[in-house]
């Protein structure tokens, strides 16, 4: 496997931890957006979502941050937001997470802002 496979590999397994431990703690609306083909981006991918009150956005984050930590052994780079739980960010390098709160996500508007990349909704069991 070269390098390119294997870095695709690893973001992928990234990927599906995060949306693993958003699910765990009932995350509404997950949301992944496919930034590799925006030249002006910062990272590969954003995934976005929400849940209804501060605890639990606080939950989903500590969730994703388990998760991927016991299924990848990465950290986050860096995290903002866990004073308001407003909106929590949790940056992996190529992939950050956003875990807002409805009123925040309503106002960002993030999956408009980046409307010309492609945008997948996640399945969620009710």
């Amino acid at each position: 496997m070269n390098k390119k496979q294997q870095e695709s590999n690893n973001t992928s397994k990234l990927l599906n931890s995060i949306i693993e431990g958003i699910k765990e703690k009932k995350g509404i609306d997950i949301v992944k957006i496919d930034l590799t083909k925006i030249d002006y981006s910062e990272c590969k991918y954003f995934v976005i979502c929400q849940g209804n009150s501060t605890v639990q956005a606080e939950s989903i984050a500590q969730s994703v941050e388990e998760t991927v930590e016991k299924e990848t052994g990465e950290t986050a780079w860096h995290k903002d937001g866990y004073k308001n739980a407003i909106w929590i960010l949790l940056d992996y390098g190529e992939v950050m997470v956003h875990v807002f709160q409805k009123d925040a996500r309503k106002f960002y508007d993030l999956e408009n802002l980046w409307a010309d990349a492609k945008i997948e909704k996640i399945e969620t069991e009710n």
